[in-house]
């Protein structure tokens, strides 16, 4: 979603209006389907509308614009880093890539910008933090431009800034975090699944980084080692993915919530979860959570749970918190059903 505000008070030198682009993105999740979608199993991706990224882009037309101490170039203001882009660290190439990669697109690479990013979604928790920012970034950058970027545009630049953060990224967070429903993901293939109910989750932060590319390393090793074990694991992940889609068509909250318990006990027998993960995954079921599993690549991260309607989200929620989680992000789909 994108807006803009045109600022009345200068013009550049061709006449044309200066405008402050704005864009913003949301936080993904796996509802079924991490690490066995990996070895080609189908996976469920829920959006997280309620953790947001507002991306803020002006124009900086001369030196006089710029931030005091920069120069007149872009820059970037973050809570990783605040100041000319091209001193930027490397925790924030992927976000420098948004900016210089969509004014490439647009064929304005000599307009510097001011960038501010604001961002409620954590970093290295399985929520898409990177691919969030740059949807936003790169929707803003437009923005300013008065361009709206088409579907297949704006994912092919997030996955350039995804290929910088990543190395190989499947594009399962490019579309996540853009989505406004579940998505399902099969074989790099995108389809939006149907909601035939509404469904509440609480998203929770253990407040430990995940080690994703640790716990992929550590399942495929087990797979190389015992490989039919293993290969039945991932099989019967994907059939839950596969129920669960069903699950949702149908609006059959219960039997979502059973496919979550159970996904999240195949991940644990994969080796990926943590006492952290399971220490919440616990409280929300005491809580009454109609089902509560891992989400992401695991070893840390967040967990995700099923609630029955908002007030025993809210529930969930605090029970979460009182757990211990560094934070809780409610979020709901089908709510027009």
């Amino acid at each position: 979603m994108t807006s803009n505000d045109l600022d009345h008070t200068a013009t550049t030198g061709a006449g044309t209006i200066r405008r402050t682009g704005r864009a913003s993105s949301h936080g993904k999740t796996i509802l079924i389907g991490e690490h066995a979608v990996v070895h080609g199993a189908p996976a469920l991706v829920l959006p997280v509308i309620d953790a947001e990224v507002v991306a803020t882009v002006t124009p900086l037309e001369d030196v006089a614009d710029a931030a005091p101490g920069s120069a007149a170039g872009h820059h970037l203001e973050s809570t990783v880093h605040t100041g000319p882009l091209d001193l930027a660290p490397a925790a924030v190439m992927p976000t420098v890539t948004a900016v210089t990669a969509t004014l490439r697109h647009l064929g304005v690479t000599d307009r510097p910008v001011h960038v501010r990013v604001d961002s409620q979604v954590p970093t290295a928790r399985g929520m898409g933090s990177s691919a969030a920012v740059a949807a936003a970034v790169t929707a803003a950058v437009a923005d300013v431009f008065g361009v709206v970027l088409d579907a297949e545009t704006h994912h092919e630049l997030i996955q350039e800034c995804e290929r910088v953060a990543h190395g190989s990224p499947s594009g399962l967070d490019a579309r996540g975090v853009v989505a406004d429903a579940p998505v399902w993901f099969e074989d790099g293939r995108i389809e939006p699944v149907a909601l035939g109910a509404r469904f509440v989750f609480v998203v929770a932060d253990t407040g430990v980084p995940g080690h994703t590319r640790e716990a992929v390393a550590s399942v495929r090793e087990r797979l190389d080692h015992d490989p039919e074990t293993v290969r039945a694991v991932i099989d019967r992940i994907g059939a839950l993915a596969r129920h669960a889609r069903g699950t949702l068509e149908g609006g059959d909250v219960q039997a979502l919530g059973a496919s979550m318990d159970a996904a999240h006990d195949l991940l644990t027998s994969l080796g990926v979860s943590s006492p952290d993960l399971d220490g919440l995954v616990a409280a929300a079921r005491g809580a009454g959570a109609l089902g509560a599993k891992l989400t992401g690549g695991g070893r840390g991260g967040c967990v995700l749970t099923l609630a029955e309607d908002d007030d025993h989200a809210d529930r969930i929620a605090a029970a979460l918190r009182g757990a211990g989680a560094a934070a809780t992000w409610t979020t709901s789909i089908g709510d027009r059903v």
